[in-house]
């Protein structure tokens, strides 16, 4: 038979299948060939990546047994289909952690295609080194759990260090908050802005926010003590008369924060607000007065206290949407970046 009429046998084939079953076309729509899935650290985050890409997650159920111990079933098939799964090491980051590598574990033997797990914080990324005898790199093992349960690429944001990026053998695609915090600057309709570090550590992060904004760069030397205290050197650079915004990856407490906004007052910047990829807490940092306005992404969930007016969240939601679709399309992330 020529291929011309194998190719009307099949279409009548297909129309007498459809006749039969006239559901099919809706079944085929849930056969996609991706689904995505949530772990329990961050429903709120993974709602808007849900709502942004047009999809229900993925069901599955977590159990919590009495013991301690975390249980988990995948409720829909996955064979032969790329997975997405989000989940924020934070908060609790060991629980959480540990349900991340049982829910790919559970994936992996339901014959997922591959699994793509965004990490909106990547949690131990502070701990990325030996800066002291007889310590681990916490951020290195992170990453070797992450490979061996089969996680196939891991998308986050704003690493602590970017060389955490090496110690997977896996795609890494570490995301920015600076497009958008930089166009909530802009909205803010400030100016005479210095963009000010609160850290040498930052120092790159902020002069990449100054390139943006076209604004003056100071840095606050701080040097960290211990664990929970800093110490706070005189600020290199002029704040003078102008409003300073602060840019960090991470805070944890505050303490930090305070101090650096303290600083900026203390030499006479108009205002001061501070713009945090990953927040854990403002509280310290706003009982002084000295800051203006806080804005964190929601990469982290929000603490449970009542909310702070000073305190605003700035949604990467649809960020990861966009990178998530991108990936299934095979196009470039790294335009999303792109000024």
């Amino acid at each position: 038979m020529s291929p011309s009429g194998k190719a009307a046998v099949f279409g009548i084939a297909m129309r007498r299948f459809e006749s039969f079953h006239p559901n099919f076309s809706s079944m085929a729509e849930r056969n996609s060939s991706w689904v995505f899935f949530s772990g329990s650290s961050h429903p709120s985050l993974a709602g808007g990546v849900a709502r942004f890409l047009g999809v229900k997650p993925g069901e599955m159920t977590i159990e919590n047994f009495p013991d301690g111990e975390i249980g988990v079933q995948i409720l829909e098939n996955v064979r032969g289909k790329d997975v997405f799964l989000l989940q924020s090491i934070a908060r609790r980051p060991n629980h959480y952690l540990m349900e991340l590598l049982i829910i790919v574990d559970a994936l992996k033997r339901s014959s997922a295609r591959s699994i793509s797990v965004l990490l909106p914080y990547y949690g131990y990324a502070r701990q990325d080194r030996k800066d002291k005898g007889r310590t681990p790199i916490t951020a290195k093992l992170v990453a070797n759990l992450l490979e061996k349960a089969g996680v196939t690429r891991v998308v986050t944001m704003d690493l602590h260090t970017d060389q955490i990026q090496g110690f997977f053998d896996i795609p890494v695609d570490n995301l920015y908050a600076r497009p958008l915090f930089v166009r909530t600057i802009r909205e803010m309709g400030l100016n005479e802005l210095v963009i000010v570090s609160p850290d040498v550590g930052s120092n790159k992060m902020a002069r990449k926010y100054a390139e943006e904004l076209k604004a003056d760069l100071a840095i606050v030397d701080k040097r960290r003590i211990d664990a929970n205290r800093v110490e706070i050197s005189p600020l290199i650079g002029a704040v003078k008369g102008k409003n300073a915004i602060i840019v960090d990856d991470i805070c944890s407490t505050g303490g930090t924060l305070a101090a650096a906004a303290q600083v900026c007052k203390n030499e006479g910047a108009k205002s001061v607000h501070a713009f945090i990829s990953h927040g854990f807490s403002a509280g310290k940092a706003l009982e002084g007065g000295a800051l203006d306005g806080v804005y964190f992404t929601d990469t982290i969930p929000p603490e449970e206290v009542a909310a702070r007016s000073q305190v605003k969240t700035v949604s990467v939601a649809d960020l990861f949407g966009q990178v998530v679709q991108r990936l299934l399309a095979a196009e470039s992330i790294s335009s999303l970046f792109k000024s």
